[in-house]
């Protein structure tokens, strides 16, 4: 597999300007999701003042914009509430395989896996994330205990999330199963899986490259505000 493509780079501006085109909200050339689907936002690669002026009027005043894989600088006025080092893994090889406990997920279980998500905290989960792509679960006594996703999705490759399993039933590999499961879905329709996790996530990224996924570049998760007077608007040239 190369690397050649870097459609990986920024991948929420091409989930948003390719297969996830229908959720797209536009202002110039900024894309985002609907706040119900996911707060990513899709930024050029090159902002220059214009693009900044089409994010905090897409945004608005006061409001938080995430920025997946943006390492630039923002403008004065805005103030970055969130940064930390990330790392994109790629499938080299992982042994994807459904897996005979896992269900798919429709949007009648979106309270229990928000409730999953709140008590295990995997990363942003919304009412709509469900929308993104197919979401497997395992359950256990009827309870959704362990469940993965598909969230971003530019051409030709699939992003695996919202991994995470209730803390009483850890320890029993059902992570590892959903992954594969997840990851053997994607082959299937031709694409090629790939993930994020945080830089200093170590057991999260010995595991991931056990299963199969390699290191493919380093990367930054960041979220700004939109500056939240007129005053400081305007020197951003909105």
């Amino acid at each position: 597999m190369s690397d050649a493509r870097h459609v990986l780079d920024n991948p929420a501006l091409a989930s948003l300007s390719g297969p996830h085109a229908r959720f797209a909200e536009r202002r110039g050339r900024v894309l985002r999701y609907p706040l119900d689907v996911s707060p990513w936002v899709g930024l050029p690669d090159d902002p220059d003042a214009d693009d900044w002026a089409a994010l905090a009027a897409l945004a608005g005043p006061g409001a938080e914009a995430p920025l997946p894989g943006f390492c630039g600088q923002v403008p004065g006025g805005w103030e970055i509430t969130f940064a930390v080092d990330g790392v994109q893994l790629v499938d080299d090889g992982a042994a994807a395989a459904p897996d005979p406990e896992a269900v798919r997920l429709t949007p009648a279980d979106v309270p229990e896996m928000l409730d999953l998500v709140a008590r295990t905290e995997p990363g942003p989960f919304l009412p709509r994330t469900i929308e993104l792509g197919t979401y497997l679960g395992i359950r256990r006594d009827g309870a959704l205990i362990a469940m993965a996703g598909e969230r971003l999705h530019p051409p030709g490759w699939t992003e695996i999330s919202a991994v995470c399993t209730d803390p009483g039933f850890r320890g029993q590999g059902l992570a590892t199963r959903l992954i594969l499961a997840v990851a053997h879905g994607i082959r299937e329709r031709g694409e090629t899986p790939f993930l994020h996790t945080g830089a200093g996530n170590t057991n999260a990224i010995r595991l991931y490259e056990s299963l199969g996924f390699r290191l493919r570049r380093t990367t930054r998760f960041l979220s700004a505000r939109v500056p939240e007077h007129l005053a400081d608007a305007q020197a951003v040239g909105i």
